[in-house]
């Protein structure tokens, strides 16, 4: 009997430490983080603000610094360099002579035309004398006619043989132009042998040499000129309407960071490119260009523009 009532016991301690395990087993891990997790009772840290009114209207450009006159001097015909007259480095004015080229048959070729046209012109003169004769035969002719002194046939001989001088004149004087024009052809292409600069300024770059060869279109010599610098660049749509011609805006170049420098703005575009809603400005350096180059970098600020 005894055993019996230790066995019933015995099974009761164990059920009961089976519910206390499955009662363990079910409690949810996630209290436990959510518990750790729950937010403190401190004020959250505020964002901070994208922007004010003066970081907006704060805007900086760059671009290099550019001449107006700026461009490659080309070979107006062929032939062979003859004579060098600049070099890199050298200042010039516009119209000096940079080159020549070799123009021993364009100058026979004009003096022979120059020799025609003399011949021609001379030749005018004598048959413009002939004309005048005949023109006087005639007359005389026409009033023996009218005199019933010679007949019909003798004045109309000397009628026609005036008309048929001034046709002769007219044709000697049609030849002179057309010598004149072919002449005038032949000075065109002697003065192409001379290449002149085409504006003041500086020989930066000369691609040629004396004897070389070159055709029509060839470079022959990069001339720039020294100022006034000027720098173009493009702005947002938004500054429209707020930068204006004859502004003043401070301008820096990297090159030379201790130059503090002013340029004016000369041109505004009045549109805006609706590919890239944006507007073009131009500006130039105020003052002489001192130790400022073309083709530096530079940039210009346009702080608080109002």
């Amino acid at each position: 009997m005894q055993s019996l009532e230790l066995n019933r016991l015995t099974l009761k301690v164990l059920l009961l430490t089976l519910l206390a395990l499955a009662a363990c087993s079910n409690r949810s891990p996630e209290s436990v983080v959510a518990a750790s997790a729950r937010p403190s009772s401190a004020n959250p840290t505020p964002a901070a603000p994208a922007g004010d009114s003066t970081s907006e209207n704060a805007f900086t450009v760059s671009g290099p610094l550019i001449v107006e006159h700026q461009l490659d001097v080309l070979a107006q015909r062929e032939g062979i360099i003859a004579k060098l007259h600049a070099e890199v480095g050298s200042h010039i004015n516009a119209g000096d002579l940079l080159a020549k080229l070799e123009n021993q048959q364009l100058l026979a070729d004009l003096a022979a035309a120059q020799a025609r046209t003399h011949g021609m012109e001379d030749e005018l003169n004598s048959w413009q004398s002939e004309a005048k004769v005949l023109q006087f035969d005639y007359e005389r002719a026409e009033k023996m006619w009218q005199a019933q002194l010679i007949p019909l046939e003798q004045y109309e001989h000397a009628k026609y043989k005036a008309e048929e001088e001034q046709w002769d004149v007219k044709k000697v004087e049609q030849l002179i132009i057309n010598a004149k024009e072919t002449q005038h052809s032949l000075e065109l292409e002697l003065d192409k042998t001379s290449i002149r600069a085409p504006f003041s300024g500086v020989v930066a770059r000369r691609y040629v040499r004396e004897g070389q060869q070159v055709a029509k279109g060839d470079r022959l010599f990069w001339v720039t000129g020294e100022g006034p610098l000027r720098m173009r660049f493009t702005l947002p749509g938004k500054f429209i309407g707020r930068i204006r011609k004859g502004q003043e805006l401070p301008l820096t170049t990297p090159d030379l960071p201790e130059q503090k420098r002013k340029a004016k703005v000369v041109e505004v575009s009045p549109v805006i490119d609706p590919s890239s809603s944006t507007f073009e400005v131009l500006v130039e350096l105020e003052g002489a260009s001192g130790p400022l180059r073309s083709g530096m970098d530079a940039s210009v600020s346009l702080d608080n523009l109002r």
